[in-house]
């Protein structure tokens, strides 16, 4: 079954169905795993759930992941908390790295009595957060990914770029990046889109630094941010020479 609400934006309204985390890691190995839900609403909500591949116009009856939720449609009372299980299908994957999926909520405010005889619309809310299928054996602790990425200041048609390359079987997700070249300095904040903040494994990422003009045969120190396990910012550096 499907929620056929049309999802509506506003900058003045947000969400109030909490996660009670910025991402999901999923030892694949493991069972199951449980997303703890938290409504902050003032009336009941119905939500659903559900995760894709990638997609973000993705719908539950076309979204194609190796994942079972449950329940995947719910009734939350204000106030009230909701324990939703993922368990993974089995499918066969990649052993050698993570595997990248999106856990969707779509939050549908009761209607207000009265709100089928006016002109009122109906808002519904979608929430996206990254799950990661985390195989086991891997070689190294996903902590250590961060110190393994390759980095590379490069001149475009735009003027410069850092490049970056991720050699790690986990994905990498940015916050801030300070670039620092003698007495010049940008400093890139996070992207709208979650794609242009993360490196896959095996993947390349290139961020533009407007800034700068110093000659590329100059030594840059590179002061970046990253996000755990946890979605707490973790802060490395490296110097990035020619």
């Amino acid at each position: 079954m499907t929620l056929t609400v049309a999802l509506l934006s506003s900058a003045a309204v947000q969400a109030s169905v909490i996660v009670n985390s910025t991402r999901i890691v999923y030892p694949q190995n493991d069972n199951e795993v449980t997303v703890r839900l938290e409504s902050k609403n003032q009336a009941p909500v119905l939500v659903q759930a559900w995760l894709d591949s990638g997609d973000e116009q993705s719908t539950p009856d076309v979204a194609t992941a190796p994942f079972v939720v449950i329940p995947p449609i719910f009734r939350m009372e204000p106030g009230k908390q909701q324990v939703v299980r993922l368990a993974y299908t089995g499918q066969n994957l990649p052993s050698a790295q993570e595997g990248l999926f999106w856990f969707n909520l779509l939050e549908v405010p009761s209607q207000r009595q009265g709100a089928a005889q006016s002109n009122q619309f109906q808002l519904a809310f979608r929430s996206r957060i990254k799950l990661f299928l985390r195989p086991a054996n891997l070689p190294y602790g996903v902590e250590a990914a961060p110190g393994k990425l390759q980095w590379q200041r490069v001149a475009t048609e735009q003027g410069q770029a850092l490049d970056v390359f991720n050699p790690s079987p986990y994905h990498v997700t940015f916050e801030q990046i300070r670039v620092r070249v003698a007495e010049q300095q940008h400093v890139r904040e996070p992207a709208a889109s979650g794609a242009e903040n993360m490196v896959i494994p095996g993947g390349r990422q290139r961020f533009a630094l407007p800034r700068l003009t110093a000659p590329l045969n100059s030594c840059a120190t590179v002061a970046f941010e990253t996000l755990d396990d946890f979605g707490a910012k973790v802060r490395h550096t490296t110097e990035v020479c020619p």
